[in-house]
């Protein structure tokens, strides 16, 4: 496991941050070809459905991240989902139920207002995090 992620921080997909013994791995989101490597996996786990249809139906979405397990690459069945906006619970609800079907896997959603997101952030710093989405500034 280690060459392999040392090979893809060779070629400067990962980027890698030492912590005592610990060594972190995280995506190069500055790397060429990253979009398109994180459009695929958004495709095969179901997220680029998740966020399609709550950017078109569910009401103000300003970003999503895809947290803890999924963020750190574990395909543990579970999918975190942190939402921050105005967004309608009932259709997120509905949503979700029938994207869990689909995918086969669990969704979890944690809605937040762009104040609650900017108190939680400090908590959020050390959970792995990725953000999947994000409003265009006009």
């Amino acid at each position: 496991m280690r060459e392999e992620l040392n090979q893809l921080k060779k070629t400067g997909l990962l980027d890698a941050q030492k912590d005592g013994r610990q060594v972190y791995y995280r995506a190069n989101t500055g790397h060429p070809l990253f979009p398109e490597l994180k459009s695929m996996v958004g495709k095969v786990m179901g997220i680029d459905q998740v966020i399609d249809g709550i950017v078109n139906r569910l009401g103000d979405l300003e970003s999503a991240f895809l947290i803890d397990d999924y963020a750190e690459g574990k395909d543990t069945g579970i999918i975190d989902l942190l939402l921050v906006g105005n967004i309608d619970q009932y259709h997120l609800n509905d949503l979700s139920r029938k994207t869990e079907r689909y995918i086969k896997r669990k969704i979890r959603s944690l809605v937040l207002s762009r104040e609650e997101f900017e108190d939680l952030l400090p908590k959020l710093k050390n959970r792995p995090r990725i953000l999947i989405w994000e409003a265009k500034k006009e």
